[in-house]
């Protein structure tokens, strides 16, 4: 039987089992923003003249800071070959053999399945130590020779860091040596110089422009920005420093369009900045490294290349394959010292991509993120500049000082609870202490729950579903719920018939069971039927699987703040002896009894010598939650004519 509200449901999984709420809850339809930028293909965009006009204000719009997906991960250490360099003394002639087949082998007696991976190769595999943690990332980085000969592995998850290597064979001798040559690679960058590149000191136009936003002659020069001609045209030039040398340089031109030198080494902007800091502050321009300098902050980089439009949905390339990220690769030695890493990128869709796409590299568990103030009632500020500009240095420095731990999977703060809690507190959502069975004799040990599941057990025939039938149209009466129902040991008309009886509290027929109480009239049967409408729903399914059945119907209530009542049978008991069964005696208990937050057995009396037989016990046998009960014995009155349970005092004698 499921008990649930107003509209349809449908579940895969289910034995005998009901549900029951006063509502659902709709999820909210999520859209997600995507922004497009424009890439500059060109370097005909620059300005016009020295007379040089600059916009102070955003040049694109101010968006709210919008959550992103949680995701971990921890870079490799052992960078691979990468397309368009040249490797030293490669080794030729690769072929499947022995020692591959072999190597294969071995690998496998350790776990691992190399699959595809090939000589000459790094592949990331999921790891046998760790499997990959909560996430199941692949972080086992797997590296075979060029000839086959032999292997290294390590495991980057922090908590795990499982590494070793094998060969094929032991005679093998010149395997790992070939390994440590292989896994050198030379890329050919341009060298360049300030004079090679025609760089000169700023002018008193780009000084003016860069005051205007709050940047300091003496902030301009310790970072060498420079400016460079081309004709009657100048642009803005960010040289990008490591040791103290010019590595490349990123151009800006008056429509804020951007280029980098070509065939230069990708690094962080301000790389020298953060050399052994174990707190860095990573912005998305820059401007914004420059004004945080302004506000007290030297241990700031900007990234090279901006924001990718949205967070990517596929898993993290191999470091050779990461492109677009190369610049942490290439600063790893200054990036592994720091314990803390301040994501302070741009607070729109494309910045807030950013800085999850830097966790999922850097690792989500030392890094912080920040929130720009509000400009209005509906937006923020969109980075550290404006914030420079608007608000000055002081309020640029509480950003920083304010920035919160980045989002971990699965890791939360109470405080992002407390609507729910105080809601909890002030009893505003309705029914937090529970709604009474209808037997007063049972409101100190059951009350219903919406979003709890209750397991209903008992031997054959001792009315297991007759309670549960007469529970729900007592909670109908009282609170107005509304139920689904599935059971498969009633025919439809059956239960239609034991509803209708103790709704109407007459009995369906006028023979046998009966006796000489007065059949239900037509006009009540028709009002009945309108009620068995309006109040129930039916499903018809079936299910093997008691765990996976449970977890996705408590699931389900917790959903929709619904209560979820499950029948379940006790297996064949070989020596009882007239007893109340227990919860251990249901097929299959551990399933039950560790799901269910409630546990009752329904019992009957069967021996006349024993008591009545009309006297029904309801042992409460487990309550989760101490609010709504605790565990205990209470006794019903049993009516076969009506089906209807009710207190021992109100039960009418019979003369």
């Amino acid at each position: 039987m499921i008990l649930l509200p107003y509209r349809r449901l449908v579940l895969n999984n289910s034995n005998n089992f009901a549900m029951g709420s006063k509502y659902f809850l709709h999820k909210p339809s999520i859209t997600i923003h995507k922004t497009i930028i424009p890439v500059l293909s060109s370097k005909t965009h620059l300005f016009q003249n020295q007379r040089l006009i600059f916009s102070t204000f955003a040049s694109k719009p101010i968006s709210p800071i919008r959550g992103t997906s949680n995701l971990s991960y921890r870079p490799h250490r052992i960078p691979p070959p990468v397309s368009g360099v040249v490797l030293e003394d490669p080794v030729e002639g690769i072929a499947e053999s022995e020692h591959v087949k072999a190597l294969k082998e071995k690998l496998s007696q350790v776990g691992i399945d190399i699959g595809s991976c090939g000589p000459g190769q790094y592949s990331g595999l999921l790891c046998p130590m760790c499997t990959g943690g909560d996430s199941n990332e692949k972080s086992l980085s797997l590296f075979i020779t060029q000839d086959g000969h032999a292997a290294t592995w390590t495991c980057f998850r922090a908590k795990c860091g499982w590494r070793g290597g094998t060969r094929a064979f032991a005679d093998v001798k010149t395997a790992f040596a070939d390994m440590k040559r292989i896994g050198k690679v030379t890329k050919k960058y341009r060298q360049i110089t300030e004079e090679s590149l025609g760089l000169e000191p700023l002018c008193d136009v780009l000084l003016s422009y860069f005051s205007e936003r709050m940047i300091s002659r003496e902030t301009l020069r310790r970072n060498a920005v420079m400016q460079r001609r081309y004709g009657d045209q100048i642009v803005i030039a960010f040289t990008y420093r490591r040791d103290g040398a010019l590595v490349s340089c990123k151009y800006r031109d008056i429509t804020k369009k951007f280029w980098q030198e070509a065939d230069t080494l990708k690094i962080f902007y301000g790389l020298d900045d953060i050399k052994g800091a174990s707190d860095i502050i990573i912005v998305e321009g820059e401007m914004d490294k420059l004004a945080m300098e302004e506000a007290g902050f030297r241990n700031c980089v900007s990234v090279p290349d901006g924001a990718p439009p949205v967070v990517s949905d596929k898993e993290l390339p191999p470091v050779d394959k990461d492109t677009k990220y190369q610049y942490l690769w290439n600063c790893k030695e200054y990036l592994e010292k720091a314990s803390r890493i301040i994501l302070a990128t741009d607070g729109d869709p494309p910045g807030q991509a950013l800085a999850e796409e830097l966790a999922r590299r850097l690792g989500r568990e030392r890094c912080w993120r920040v929130t720009w103030p509000k400009k209005s009632t509906k937006d923020r500020f969109k980075d550290a500049n404006e914030v420079l500009m608007y608000l000055g240095p002081g309020a640029l420095r509480e950003v920083i000082e304010g920035a919160e731990l980045y989002p971990i999977q699965g890791l939360f703060n109470f405080k992002d609870y407390f609507t729910e809690i105080d809601a909890y507190y002030h009893q505003t959502i309705g029914y937090e202490l529970g709604v009474s069975t209808g037997w007063r004799s049972l409101n100190q040990l059951y009350n219903v729950v919406p979003g709890e599941l209750t397991i209903v057990t008992g031997v054959p025939n001792s009315g297991k579903s007759e309670w549960i039938d007469a529970l729900l149209c007592n909670l109908n009466q009282s609170v107005g719920w509304k139920f689904a129902l599935c059971s498969m040991e009633n025919k439809v008309r059956d239960h239609a018939r034991k509803l209708l009886e103790k709704h109407i509290k007459k009995p369906f027929f006028d023979v046998r069971y009966g006796e000489s109480v007065q059949r239900m009239s037509a006009q009540e049967f028709e009002e009945g039927k309108q009620w068995l409408s309006d109040t129930f729903f039916l499903i018809r399914t079936e299910t093997e699987y008691v765990s996976q059945m449970l977890t996705k119907i408590k699931r389900f209530a917790q959903h929709h703040s619904c209560h979820v009542w499950f029948v379940a049978h006790p297996r064949q008991l070989h020596h009882w002896v007239g007893g109340p069964p227990n919860l251990y005696d249901i097929s299959g208990s551990a399933h039950f009894i560790n799901k269910c937050d409630n546990g009752i057995v329904i019992h009957r009396n069967r021996d006349p010598s024993a008591g009545p037989v009309d006297q029904v016990q309801v042992c409460v046998r487990k309550v989760r939650n101490k609010v709504s009960g605790t565990i205990g014995d209470a006794f019903l009155s049993y009516d076969r004519v009506t089906g209807e349970f009710m207190d021992l005092d109100e039960h009418p004698s019979k003369g």
